[in-house]
């Protein structure tokens, strides 16, 4: 059973860090790309940060120069180091995997952990 948990999350004050992990686990052969989203309250679910395995980045307008993401693929385990947060940062921050394969050849699509929750506050 493939699983991606992600930890890290909790409350910082406005102008603090987080990292955030994100590690897959189940027999995994290879993860396309990995990435991170976030949803707020009362909003849709926005992509903040894409890497793939070679590790070519993306990211949101809105975390440029604040956030960076990195793989370790020995690990299957991506991350999010957050810098400068703000109160508009708080969301779920979920994890992404495009396609995983396993190495008995099975493909999972689009797969998501379950969320960890991020909240920037005084």
């Amino acid at each position: 059973q493939v699983q991606l948990v992600e930890s890290g999350g909790g409350l910082v004050q406005p102008g603090g860090s987080l990292r955030l992990s994100c590690a897959a686990s189940g027999s995994i052969f290879s993860i396309n790309t990995m990435g991170w989203y976030r949803q707020a309250p009362g909003k849709q679910r926005e992509l903040v940060a894409v890497i793939t395995s070679g590790g070519s980045t993306n990211y949101a307008d809105s975390v440029k120069g604040r956030f960076a993401i990195s793989r370790d693929n020995a690990k299957n385990t991506v991350y999010l180091q957050m810098n400068s947060l703000k109160p508009e940062d708080t969301a779920v921050y979920y994890c992404n995997a495009d396609k995983i394969t396993t190495v008995i050849w099975s493909t999972y699509y689009d797969y998501w952990g379950q969320g960890t929750q991020v909240t920037v506050s005084a």
